[in-house]
């Protein structure tokens, strides 16, 4: 059913609850998510983006009860992942001549997704789409937010802001509105969110912001693709992208470690004590990679001034949890970060110097050689782990 966002605006989209991770399995989304679009009926009957593929048909099936669908005189697909543009090919063979409205980058991945014939309409920044009644669509292309077909749709008159994935969450709601949602839960999404899907584009994100700011576009209404949408104190998210756009940190510091007998875990014990007995204001936070959600620890990482990761030598390697971990971290391009590695050995020792050596090259400071252990530790490696960790939150405050 649709839901008015404003006057002729409404939301059309599908609220997944049982979601639980996205792009295949590697994001986890523990509260699901929204697949938002949205529906305007001016002079003119236009869709924004679609749903998500396995949702194909329960949306055309709900759009036509709201609307004839011969009716529809455009699509815009703001972004042509496969999560907002799935229900496109079911929906064309109903009006397979509605003309769809893309970026170039969009017409690519959108012939490259369904290989079918589309009435494709290129559009470009400060192009525009009007809808009749005064009203129309201001386009504004923002590559890498996240994808290189992304754009902004922008409604004069109404002030609102289509941003597709920039502002948004993976959290499943029925209530629409960021004020209407848990706002603990909010903001953990949102910077998550942010932390594992935005990140990498960070100076693309703060160059977009600025350009925003440049137009001057007076925005009440932000309508993302994914979760809530925003409507009060829009400030705050966009202040918040600001911030996280440029090397963000908190006084926090995470430890990330696997273990296999239990030394390595030992030592991430210690030099957590440490670490506090030095700044009792920092946050510590320590992660087991092989059982905590991988997400949620890049989420804290990002939150983070400095991270130690820590492993034992195993095959002359470090294990495979620890270096997945460190894959993603270099994926995801945070910047401004410090960090150096720990962990036990009983042979050569070889994990601590591979793990310092992909640090550096995931773009961290490394602050020193970090802390290895002969065997599991006793109580004097205890205190030395201890006395490293004080000597550590020192480096790095």
């Amino acid at each position: 059913m649709a839901q008015k966002i404003k006057n002729n605006v409404y939301f059309v989209g599908k609220v997944d609850w049982e979601l639980r991770t996205f792009h295949g399995d590697e994001l986890s989304t523990h509260h699901g998510t929204n697949y938002n679009s949205y529906l305007i009926k001016e002079q003119k009957t236009v869709l924004i983006d679609t749903v998500w593929g396995p949702f194909a048909e329960e949306f055309v099936q709900n759009l036509s009860r709201e609307v004839d669908l011969k009716k529809i005189d455009a699509i815009v697909i703001l972004h042509a992942e496969a999560d907002h543009s799935g229900a496109l090919p079911l929906l064309l063979k109903s009006i397979p001549h509605v003309p769809v409205y893309c970026t170039p980058n969009g017409a690519k991945a959108l012939k490259g997704h369904y290989h079918q014939d589309m009435n494709l309409k290129i559009v470009r920044t400060g192009d525009t789409l009007d809808l009749g009644n005064g009203k129309k669509f201001v386009f504004l292309e923002a590559p890498m937010l996240h994808w290189p077909d992304t754009m902004f749709a922008y409604m004069p008159g109404e002030n609102i802001l289509f941003s597709n994935d920039a502002f948004g969450q993976h959290l499943a709601t029925d209530k629409i509105w960021a004020d209407l949602i848990d706002q603990a839960a909010l903001w953990d999404e949102a910077i998550k969110y942010y932390a594992n899907i935005i990140a990498p584009w960070s100076k693309l994100v703060d160059s977009k912001l600025k350009e925003l700011k440049t137009l001057n576009w007076p925005i009440e209404m932000i309508c993302t693709a994914h979760g809530a949408c925003w409507r009060k104190d829009i400030h705050k998210i966009i202040e918040a992208y600001g911030a996280w756009a440029n090397a963000y940190q908190e006084n926090r510091i995470s430890i990330l470690y696997d273990s296999i007998w239990g030394g390595t875990r030992i030592m991430a014990d210690a030099i957590a004590q440490g670490i506090r007995e030095a700044d009792s204001n920092v946050v510590v936070d320590v992660f087991n990679t092989a059982k905590h959600d991988k997400n949620d620890a890049a989420t804290e990482v990002f939150r983070s001034k400095a991270i130690l990761v820590g492993s034992p030598s195993h095959n002359k390697c470090m294990l495979s949890s620890v270096a997945k971990i460190v894959e993603e971290l270099k994926g995801l391009a945070f910047q401004g970060k410090k960090a150096a590695a720990f962990g036990c050995y009983g042979w050569s020792g070889e994990a601590q110097k591979r793990l310092t050596g992909l640090l550096a090259e995931a773009g961290y400071e490394i602050v020193d050689e970090g802390i290895t252990n002969l065997w599991e530790p006793d109580a004097e490696a205890v205190r030395k782990c201890v006395a490293y960790g004080r000597a550590f939150a020192q480096r790095v405050a």
